[in-house]
């Protein structure tokens, strides 16, 4: 299932839900539906129901009244459920020479663009709370995160937290798709003891790792192939086969979200393997894979090419080196699109990687290549629109 951007809701359905059964208000474009709430209201429920159906914006800001603090404003973020054709929206696709991009809501992307260019503010993915790849390093606060979403303070060991939460499946994959920025990039506590470096790899440790046995691999592949040309086929080969192992591996074995036991440890090891990367998108130091982990997941396809290639020993490890090559290219690639400017070909790739983050975690599962999505059909649809069942 793609991932979805939230409803258009236009104001007679808003006005509609104005009882304590169904609570909406709006604050601008944006609906809330804060039934959920009403029990909790400091002032009671009775107050908010008075302006059930109805924006809220000179209420919140009303000093006479009661002057909301910031907490008023993330419990309303929190319950989002979709977004109000305002009348300032409606004047925008009303001039526009092309109103069908921009209503209903959520609009394609040359609409946001158009939205974008009077002021009107961006659709926001109902499973990333995201909007645009910019959102994914906005820093969060992480005190007042905990205090709204219940799920990981990022001032404390995450690993302990999340074995210990007592999370439910849908909960875990709910909120770890949400991205957090901690500290500008920095690395949030995972272990909080002497475990913490190895939980740590910068960038530049997996080529000096893996180059030097990916040449020696190859120099040795030679002394039982007909020439360099024949070593070069097998070894291209292998680069070729990680492609489609990439993809595998991110879409069956990453995401393997459905398929995910609901009890601790197979939470917990979702966590460690990939949910703490999109939970914390940019953090520079857990991006690349660390070695040991690499080791873990190489042997078996060494095993693998030995046995598929049984004929000839040397021809198994040309492909096997030319497979080490292609994941360190991805690896590499991977740190990049998150953290450097790059040229015209990789910002596009940056673009689709990045959407993947902050809109669709469930598609563009190609990191180095969108080669396996269109042969897959999981392709990401342009940003601005949720990809269509």
């Amino acid at each position: 299932m793609p991932a979805r951007t939230l409803p258009t809701i236009l104001q007679a359905e808003l006005e509609a839900h104005s009882t304590a059964k169904s609570c909406y208000v709006s604050l601008g474009a944006k609906v809330y539906d804060i039934t959920p709430f009403l029990e909790d209201h400091p002032g009671g429920g009775d107050l908010i129901v008075e302006y059930g159906g109805k924006d809220v914006r000179e209420i919140l800001g009303d000093e006479i009244s009661h002057t909301h603090s910031e907490a008023a404003y993330e419990i309303l973020g929190d319950h989002l459920v979709g977004f109000l054709p305002t009348d300032t929206v409606l004047d925008v696709a009303t001039k526009s020479q092309r109103p069908a991009e921009i209503l209903p809501l959520p609009p394609s992307e040359a609409g946001t663009a158009e939205l974008l260019s009077d002021g009107i503010s961006r659709m926001t993915y109902a499973t990333t709370g995201m909007a645009s790849a910019e959102d994914l390093s906005v820093e969060t606060d992480p005190t007042s995160d905990y205090r709204t979403h219940k799920f990981l303070d990022l001032n404390r060991p995450l690993l302990m937290q999340v074995w210990n939460g007592g999370f439910s499946k849908d909960f875990y994959l709910e909120q770890v798709h949400r991205p957090r920025h901690y500290k500008g990039g920095a690395s949030a506590p995972l272990f909080g003891n002497f475990l913490e470096p190895l939980s740590k790899t910068p960038w530049w440790v997996v080529p000096m790792v893996w180059l030097p046995p990916v040449a020696y691999g190859t120099c040795l592949s030679r002394e039982g192939l007909n020439g360099w040309g024949h070593v070069a086929s097998f070894w291209l080969l292998g680069l070729a086969l990680w492609t489609l192992v990439e993809y595998g591996l991110h879409r069956g074995l990453f995401h393997m979200d459905q398929y995910l036991p609901d009890n601790r440890v197979g939470i917990t090891l979702h966590f460690v393997l990939h949910g703490i990367h999109h939970y914390l998108p940019m953090d520079k130091l857990r991006l690349v894979m660390p070695p040991t982990l690499f080791v873990v997941l190489a042997v078996p396809f060494w095993e693998l090419a030995h046995i598929v290639f049984y004929w000839n020993w040397h021809a198994a490890t040309a492909v096997f080196c030319g497979g080490i090559f292609g994941y360190t290219c991805y690896d590499l690639t991977h740190y990049f699109l998150h953290h450097r400017t790059l040229p015209s070909y990789y910002r596009e790739l940056k673009k689709y990687h990045l959407q993947h983050h902050f809109a669709d975690f469930e598609n563009g599962f190609g990191v180095t290549s969108r080669f396996w999505d269109k042969v897959f059909g999981t392709e990401l649809g342009p940003p601005g629109a949720a990809k269509a069942a």
